[in-house]
């Protein structure tokens, strides 16, 4: 998802973006690092696996931006984000894929992921995501988050790894408005507070769930399985 950010402004103030590309697909590879040369994102690394990713990483490059294909390491996508967040913290992690899929984007996010975009998108979108993941924004497909709100996908395999049990009783009952869709006027209505109160808890809870703004929070709820029953 993207805010208007004018991206012109956003990548000439950010400056050039150290990046390694991980791509088994040595074609769709080349072609992603043809792509991006001239931007402030050009690769300087690449790899074909994690394992000769980690090569670049112990002669000490430290790249600021990692952009990793979910497919080529499916069944072990998960535990290579996990692994790629636990040794490079401050490192902005952009997952590919080739599929839209709420269990992976969920997954995905929770292992330490910043962005999980579709790899048929356009060069402009491209280049706008990375920037606002760079500006530390949490991007994924706009259309993934509208299928989730309106209930139009599967969750039956939903992962519940989120310690939803740090949420408070009135945390969960604005999650549940969220995931309708509910704005602040009547969450406030529904739960017989005011919109200050509400603002006051969406904060803490965007804290606590680790997600920027409530379209991610209304996502994680609905990932997690937090219906969206009358209150």
């Amino acid at each position: 998802m993207t805010r208007g950010i004018p991206v012109a402004t956003a990548i000439e103030a950010r400056g050039t973006v150290s990046s390694l590309i991980i791509e088994g697909n040595r074609l769709f590879r080349e072609g992603l690092k043809n792509l991006l040369r001239g931007s402030p994102f050009a690769v300087q690394r690449e790899a074909d696996t994690i394992a000769s990713a980690n090569a670049h990483l112990s002669d000490g490059f430290l790249p600021e931006l990692v952009i990793l294909d979910f497919q080529d390491c499916d069944g072990g996508a998960i535990d290579h984000i996990r692994h790629l967040r636990d040794n490079l913290k401050q490192t902005r992690i952009v997952v590919l894929t080739h599929s839209l899929s709420v269990n992976k984007l969920a997954k995905a996010l929770e292992a330490g992921a910043d962005a999980y975009l579709l790899s048929d998108m356009s060069f402009e979108a491209l280049i706008q995501s990375l920037t606002l993941t760079m500006l530390g924004e949490k991007v994924f497909p706009t259309n993934l988050a509208k299928m989730l709100i309106d209930g139009h996908v599967d969750l039956t395999q939903k992962d519940h790894s989120f310690p939803t049990g740090v949420l408070s009783d009135r945390e969960v009952q604005i999650l549940r408005c969220l995931a309708n869709g509910d704005p602040n006027k009547l969450i406030a209505n529904r739960l017989n507070i005011t919109e200050a109160t509400v603002k006051v808890h969406l904060k803490g809870l965007l804290r606590k769930i680790n997600v920027c703004n409530r379209t991610q929070a209304a996502i994680w709820a609905v990932s997690q399985g937090i219906d969206k029953s009358p209150l």
